[in-house]
């Protein structure tokens, strides 16, 4: 067994077995400023691209390296693609995170949403998705994380976004990354409920038709019905079903998460929520340790 081997397998066993909850860290050019402002950097503070990049960083750098976050609570987290080539303490981020943290490294691989057509937004084109993913692998990556949008509960539409979600994910599994398969069901859309049938039907006729030795990780909006997506957990071909915040606050999205058995957290703004650039360190890790704790909590009913 390779070196590699070896380290994929004790990944695959943590993200099956263990508890705990996954980190979203991977806000891209067009949520950046929105999450510098929340964290106190306001647009003034930078100027471009090359300086917003460094201060994001530096926060996730701060996040990353805080004593309360490792893998006693924490299984996984998603980064950027910047936030991948970049280092934390001298070595790259995927790598501190599995080495030094026991944080099981994701990299999100799209490229963004097209325009809204059925009431849904599909994913741009990647085609240099091989390519990342050979980067993703040599950087000790174990799975990837893309992101769809349905808005309306339109056949036409739901149908779209899981068709190639998992077309695009064969293709990552067989570069040998585990997929996050990411339909999210915007919180606002008046028809979440109805949207929300018509997903998991689709979800289901695409995880039957994958081989015996295929699995992949949902990322879902948190549901309308508690415990809608106990089946999905249970798929033999699903690894974890992992809910996104989608913009509820912590404690309503903590509320849910812990009404929905099996299905664990994978946050990013309520993650970050209540963290200031303007904290002290002590103070920092006070808020994340009380944050993590709530969402760990949440996630292990």
């Amino acid at each position: 067994m390779t070196e590699g081997t070896a380290m994929n397998n004790e990944m695959l066993q943590k993200m099956r077995d263990a508890k705990g909850f996954i980190a979203a860290l991977d806000q891209s050019g067009g949520s950046t400023p929105k999450a510098l402002q929340l964290y106190g950097i306001d647009g003034s503070a930078y100027s471009g691209n090359t300086e917003m990049y460094d201060l994001i960083h530096q926060m996730r750098t701060r996040i990353i390296t805080s004593p309360s976050f490792n893998g006693d609570r924490i299984l996984g987290a998603i980064l950027f693609e910047m936030t991948m080539e970049r280092q934390v303490d001298g070595i790259g981020t995927a790598e501190y995170l599995w080495r030094n943290k026991q944080v099981v490294p994701f990299l999100k691989v799209d490229n963004g949403l097209a325009d809204e057509v059925d009431g849904a937004k599909v994913m741009k084109p990647m085609p240099g998705l091989d390519e990342l993913l050979a980067r993703a692998t040599a950087h000790g990556m174990f799975g990837t994380k893309m992101r769809s949008v349905i808005t309306l509960a339109n056949p036409v539409g739901v149908g779209a976004v899981v068709d190639q979600q998992f077309e695009i994910g064969r293709q990552i599994l067989a570069a040998d990354l585990v997929p996050i398969i990411e339909p999210e069901v915007d919180i606002t859309s008046p028809e979440k409920a109805a949207a929300e049938v018509l997903l998991k039907a689709a979800l289901v006729a695409q995880l039957d038709a994958l081989a015996a030795d295929q699995q992949v990780m949902l990322k879902l909006t948190l549901p309308e019905t508690d415990g809608f997506y106990t089946d999905l957990v249970a798929h033999p071909r699903v690894l974890r079903v992992v809910a996104l915040s989608g913009g509820y606050s912590r404690d309503k999205a903590n509320d849910m998460l812990a009404r929905n058995p099996g299905v664990v957290a994978s946050f990013s703004r309520a993650l970050s929520e209540g963290l200031s650039a303007q904290q002290s360190e002590a103070e920092f890790d006070a808020v994340l340790d009380t944050t993590i704790q709530s969402i760990y909590d949440a996630s292990i009913t």
